[in-house]
């Protein structure tokens, strides 16, 4: 038995040095994980790895660049430098022991941990062709250190430099001033830059540049050609960024015209021309104020000079805003000013955040590809958005990207007959997946974000495959039906036909100020969207433009990109369902689709009550089961839908048995207030002898199984874990005489067994690897449900292994959902 990774799924985290782009490879911050990822991959095939190490949010992310004295050892391989809120600073190195997977990306290993700064990692800056990299931390500090990788990785700590009580550093740049001296550029939660210089190993301060009005969020230096001045740039949240000239000589560089421009009316008298001066190498260097960028409307995160290949290349300058859009800056060739050339992003007048889908919230991070042809950017809903240069149209094209949860992901659902995935989160969002197929390529996607909400979503799951249930911190459930656009894109770019006697709404949004997504009809593309009310059009009333959604927006042969997820993909909400009391804690639908259950936080019996309800007109089925004294934990129906099994943090599971004369009523058939040594977490029915066998998972690290007989309920084997069990599920088929289960920890290490279907005993078991395996809590874990037969394989010389394939989805807190594939050996 093996287990294989297919797809991975996680948001980027929100700081502005979260990210690195080399060849091949981009590694950015993912919750407390490093994910991989290679934009230019011709199959997107998204994440290939994450890497787990830190124990709290990775605010930095740098590419080492190896220097020249080791490009052609051995240990030239790729170096990842990751910086966290949990102190530390982690030195990843490529391992070349192992083989690429599939060739999706290098397997990286941990080589080294820095724990000498005393706070958490802002920044990290590195110089290429060097060994030393510096590192900012919010403990007041820059550390300059030297990487020594010759055989096993070393790290020294050159200097030690205190700046605290004047300002925390958030951004760094480092560069050569001239063959044995280095500059380093500081700034952070003050308005000016600080520019210290090497001589030998010892930095020490050599200006200090005013001129900002906030905090600076990211520096970056380039040379104007070979052996020509440093350009520095300077990217604030006062909405300007600032370039700076140094220049070697005792003569000032010619006066920049910048402070003389026009178009800055009052703001121009504020430039100061002052030329700072400082002696390097025996030499005399000025910096100078040499422009203003003005064109953002908000806070600027990221400032990137473009790598250029060759001198004809003209100098540009990518900048992410606040304000929803990447920049591209170029001086013009006559004049010399700099001006915007190329904006990409979100140009709308539905800025901010006054509706739920009318802003991606800003751009936190912005990158050039190395070889300059492509940018990305990251936004607030952890989702990269990718653009490629056309040099025959002369035009920036966005290209699929990657996309994920930002927070736990707390539920995860399969449609009935497994043709796609839903996830739901603290983010406030839900997702679904599936997979895009298309000239024999195979790849996973997020094709829609259902539901965007003002709470925190705990729970969910499928009714049918056009619908499904959410529950959330607001005490009430929300039932979803698909739209027309979704199934449409489904059914060109999946091949998932939605069977439905219901007339499916075109699209839905959500109103101002509002949390239910409203169905709305699409319009032709030459149709303004006139608001017309039994054939009268009413023209007092404006139309809101995110009511009207035109036809061919929706129409795309590609799984969409960011800007249709947060507008155009949610699902219409048909139904509220009341009753509880408090949070959402657990949902549950019957097979059939007939019936959900349902249950909320609590601390007494009277809220620790199962409420039922009918789908055929949504009303509730009275009296609620009651069993237990605290949260209900975990519903289930067995797989023919007589019993409901309900699990809870009073360590009590109950079984509620169907009764035969009202087919959506439930009895209390068996119970056990100790089931467990302490709290039950999850539970599932097994697909055998008519709904008798079930598991359950506890906090006292054991997964018990139990049969349910006429004379009683029996714990038949019980499997011990190494830490606390959260999640557990059994597959709805009996693969080759055997019953598949998984189950994942609080750990997050997830095993695969198979149990003897007469016995129950375990007769092989498989940990998941823990490089592939999250690194926090398994929220949930569900097998998906079989379309077809289990695909065989035959495997090894002459084809003389068969073996079966089967797909798990697994939730974790780690802000991941992954889908693994488990290749099981077929018994002759």
């Amino acid at each position: 038995m093996s287990v294989t990774t297919d797809y991975v799924a996680t948001g980027g985290n929100r700081h502005p040095a979260a990210a690195d782009w080399e060849p091949g490879l981009l590694a950015f911050g993912a919750d407390n994980n490093v994910a991989l990822w290679n934009p230019a991959d011709p199959d997107t095939r998204g994440i290939s790895a994450l890497l787990a190490g830190h124990t709290d949010t990775v605010n930095v992310v740098k590419f080492f660049p190896p220097s020249k004295a080791r490009k052609s050892s051995k240990t030239s391989s790729s170096i990842i430098l990751s910086g966290s809120v949990d102190k530390t600073i982690r030195i990843w190195q490529r391992d070349q022991d192992v083989q690429d997977d599939g060739g999706l990306s290098p397997s990286f290993e941990q080589a080294k941990v820095i724990t000498d700064h005393q706070s958490s990692i802002n920044t990290i800056t590195v110089l290429p062709g060097s060994d030393a990299f510096v590192s900012g931390s919010a403990d007041g500090t820059l550390k300059i250190w030297k990487l020594n990788t010759e055989s096993d990785i070393k790290v020294d700590l050159l200097q030690s430099i205190s700046i605290a009580p004047r300002f925390l550093p958030l951004a760094l740049a480092l560069e050569r001033l001239g063959a044995s001296s280095l500059i380093l550029a500081v700034a952070g939660t003050k308005s000016i830059i600080q520019i210290y210089v090497s001589k030998g190993d010892r930095f020490s301060l050599a200006a200090t540049l005013a001129g900002h009005e906030s905090w600076i969020r990211s520096l970056d230096f380039t040379r104007e050609e070979d052996h020509g001045d440093l350009l520095l740039a300077s990217a604030s949240q006062d909405k300007y960024i600032r370039l700076w000239r140094i220049h070697q000589g005792k003569e000032l560089p010619a006066a920049s015209s910048a402070t003389s421009d026009p178009a800055l009316g009052a703001l121009g008298k504020s430039l100061s021309n002052k030329a700072h001066r400082f002696e390097a190498q025996g030499c005399t260097h000025s910096i100078t104020f040499e422009a203003l960028l003005l064109g953002h409307e908000d806070w600027i995160f990221s400032a990137k000079w473009r790598r250029r290949d060759g001198a004809q290349c003209p100098l540009q300058l990518l900048t992410a805003s606040a304000d929803n859009s990447l920049a591209v800056w170029e001086a013009d060739p006559s004049s010399g000013v700099w001006v915007c050339v190329t904006r990409l992003g979100e140009i709308s007048a539905q800025k901010g955040a006054t509706t739920a889908t009318g802003s991606a919230g800003g751009f936190w991070i912005g990158l050039w590809s190395p070889s300059g042809d492509a940018a990305v950017s990251l936004g607030r809903t952890g989702s990269w958005r990718m653009w490629n240069y056309d040099g025959v149209s002369d035009r920036w094209l966005e290209h699929v990207a990657v996309s994920g949860h930002v927070k736990e992901v707390k539920g995860i659902a399969w449609a009935n007959d497994g043709s796609y995935l839903l996830s739901t989160s603290s983010d406030q969002t839900t997702r679904l997946y599936a997979e895009w197929k298309r000239d024999g390529k195979q790849s996973w996607h997020e094709f829609s974000r259902p539901q965007i909400h003002g709470y925190d979503i705990n729970c969910i799951d499928s009714i049918g495959n056009a619908q499904f249930i959410s529950g959330a911190d607001e005490k009430l459930l929300r039932v979803f039906d698909k739209p027309g656009a979704v199934a449409g894109l489904l059914n060109r770019l999946c091949g998932i036909q939605t069977a439905t006697d219901r007339t499916l709404p075109d699209a839905a949004n959500i109103p101002v100020l509002g949390l239910s997504n409203k169905a709305i009809q699409t319009v032709d593309d030459n149709d303004l969207g006139e608001d017309i009310t039994n054939g009268q059009k009413d023209e007092r009333e404006a139309i809101n433009p995110a009511s009207v959604v035109h036809r061919s927006t929706l129409d795309i042969d590609h799984p969409p990109f960011e800007d249709h997820l947060a507008r155009h993909m949610l699902w219409p909400e048909i139904e509220k369902l009341y009753g509880h009391g408090y949070e959402i804690s657990a949902v549950a639908t019957s097979h059939d689709g007939t019936v959900v259950a349902t249950a909320c936080r609590a601390s007494s019996i009277d809220h620790a009550v199962i409420r039922l309800y009918e789908t055929k007109d949504w009303r509730e089925i009275k009296p609620p089961l009651t069993a237990h004294s605290l949260t209900v934990t975990s519903l289930s129906f067995s797989f023919d839908d007589k019993h409901l099994l309900s699990t809870g943090r009073d360590r009590h599971w109950a079984v509620f048995e169907r009764d035969d004369s009202q087919s959506s009523a439930y009895k209390l058939a068996a119970s056990n207030p100790k089931g467990h040594a302490r709290m039950i977490l999850d539970c599932s029915w097994a697909p055998v002898d008519a709904g008798s066998v079930f598991a359950t998972a506890g906090r006292d690290k054991t997964v018990k199984m139990w049969r349910l007989l006429d004379a009683g309920t029996t714990c038949v084997t019980s499997i011990p874990a190494a830490s606390p069990v959260t999640a557990v599920a059994f597959h709805s088929t009996i693969a080759d005489g055997s019953l598949l289960l998984a189950f994942g920890t609080e750990s997050g290490q997830i095993t695969i067994n198979c149990l003897n279907v007469q016995t129950l005993e375990v007769t092989n078991s498989i940990p998941m690897l823990t490089s592939t395996a999250p690194s926090k809590a398994i929220s949930q874990v569900s097998w998906r449900p079989l379309q077809q037969q289990p695909r065989l394989r035959s495997e090894g010389r002459n084809g003389g292994e068969r073996r079966t394939e089967h797909q798990l989805a697994v939730a974790s807190d780690d802000s991941s959902l992954r889908i693994c594939r488990i290749h099981l050996p077929v018994n002759a």
